[in-house]
């Protein structure tokens, strides 16, 4: 665990190191550069090696898609209890993502002038749901049922090879997957995304991936849509000197248990106590963790306890970070609202613990990473969607500013685009 001093005059160099951390390491793009170049020359035979390569299952091609009786099948292995929490949970999401559908307009913004915009939604979109260290059943909810809601008529799914938990299995069937293929990391993506034959490309690639699925997919951004670059997992949270350290210990640990190594927690607070006591819960709560292991990797170099003099410098330390997910762990945190300007999403409240973000409060937990949040948003309805912007002018509405498209082609040396304008009025002079 590293202490870091924000309270000091120099606090911003002190961030530094931590603010300027990459997605994935760089070796990660080269070998998803030379696989997916493998797969796009030799297709189905590079699939099946890359198959018994990494996820040591050897398949043929007929084997690669999981059919509905298999579906049907793994299904009835889900537990009551469980089949209602993912029932549930897709049903929120669903209704989130209904929420916010972006909608057909069109206005009269000058005399004669009609602008607006038009959605359609994408008609095939491929989504990852990781199933290395911990089956993310939850990821089949926030891609697959925001791009049913979204009315896509082909959602094709890809996980890794070899044992496909039926709980994920079961959540695809109730999120609206379409096809299922038994393809992860590199070689999955690039199944379905550089054309192989008796597998249609897909026009986006969503969902989030380990460091190799997250190259490649940067590598293959313009082939495909992608949503976005997103690293492993992270969350910072704020908390003055009164919030619970047990509550603290437990959200920070919950990132820590991905499985990479190199997810971040991150606590900011002005309570120089707050940390020994929140530090103390952590070790005793993660002995009686699952996964106690894995965050032993990330507790000695990807935790992080940062001290500052009050709330505003906190949300500053937050702003530079720009975390995936940013819990306010204080008193009123609506108040410090308005001042944070970067997060994948915020959790308001000691109510309100970062899981039930992942789960099912509604937003999709596909959210930017490594400081990325400055740039980009996450996953959201909008991203299953085409936008064409409308224009339509009268003719009087383009003869008063005829004049204006004819100085712009000629100050850009574009003399055709002026004629555009001006021929439809050329008899009147």
């Amino acid at each position: 665990m590293i202490r870091i001093d924000c309270c000091k005059k120099d606090w911003r160099s002190e961030l530094s190191a931590l603010c300027n951390r990459p997605a994935y390491p760089p070796a990660a793009e080269k070998a998803a550069a030379d696989i997916i170049a493998d797969v796009r020359a030799r297709g189905v035979e590079a699939i099946c090696e890359y198959a018994e390569k990494f996820d040591h299952i050897k398949l043929t091609f007929d084997q690669f898609r999981i059919t509905d009786e298999e579906i049907a099948e793994a299904s009835k292995k889900v537990s009551v209890k469980d089949k209602k929490a993912i029932r549930t949970a897709c049903s929120q999401v669903r209704a989130f993502a209904r929420e916010t559908l972006p909608k057909n307009w069109k206005k009269k913004i000058r005399d004669g002038v009609i602008v607006g915009e038009q959605f359609n939604p994408l008609d095939r979109v491929g989504v990852y749901i990781p199933g290395g260290t911990a089956p993310l059943v939850s990821t089949v909810l926030h891609t697959a049922a925001i791009a049913k809601a979204c009315g896509v008529k082909e959602i094709v799914a890809i996980t890794p090879a070899g044992g496909v938990h039926p709980e994920t299995l079961f959540a695809m069937k109730c999120a609206g997957v379409t096809e299922v293929y038994r393809l992860g990391g590199i070689y999955g993506v690039a199944a379905i995304t550089v054309g192989v034959p008796g597998i249609p490309k897909v026009q986006k690639l969503v969902g989030p991936g380990n460091a190799y699925v997250t190259a490649a997919k940067k590598l293959l951004y313009g082939e495909v849509g992608i949503d976005l670059v997103a690293g492993p997992s992270e969350i910072l949270i704020i908390a003055d000197k009164d919030a619970d350290p047990e509550f603290i210990a437990a959200d920070l640990l919950s990132q820590a248990e991905h499985g990479s190594g190199l997810e971040q927690a991150v606590l900011v607070s002005t309570g120089k106590e707050l940390f020994k006591a929140v530090e103390e819960a952590c070790l005793r709560q993660k002995a009686r963790l699952s996964r106690e292991e894995i965050i032993d990797k990330v507790w000695e170099k990807g935790v992080f306890f940062i001290s500052v003099p009050d709330l505003d410098r906190a949300a500053e330390v937050a702003n530079l970070y720009a975390p995936e997910h940013l819990e306010l762990q204080c008193s009123e945190p609506e108040k410090m609202l308005p001042k944070l300007k970067a997060a994948g999403a915020v959790f308001l409240g000691p109510w309100t613990p970062e899981p039930v973000g992942d789960f099912c409060a509604g937003p999709s937990h596909v959210l930017p990473t490594a400081s990325s949040a400055l740039r980009f948003n996450g996953l959201e309805s909008v991203s299953f969607f085409r936008r064409t912007s409308i224009v339509k002018y009268s003719r009087s509405a383009l003869k008063r500013e005829v004049e204006i498209v004819e100085r712009f082609g000629a100050m850009e040396k574009l003399t055709a685009h002026g004629m555009a304008g001006t021929v439809r009025f050329i008899n009147e002079k």
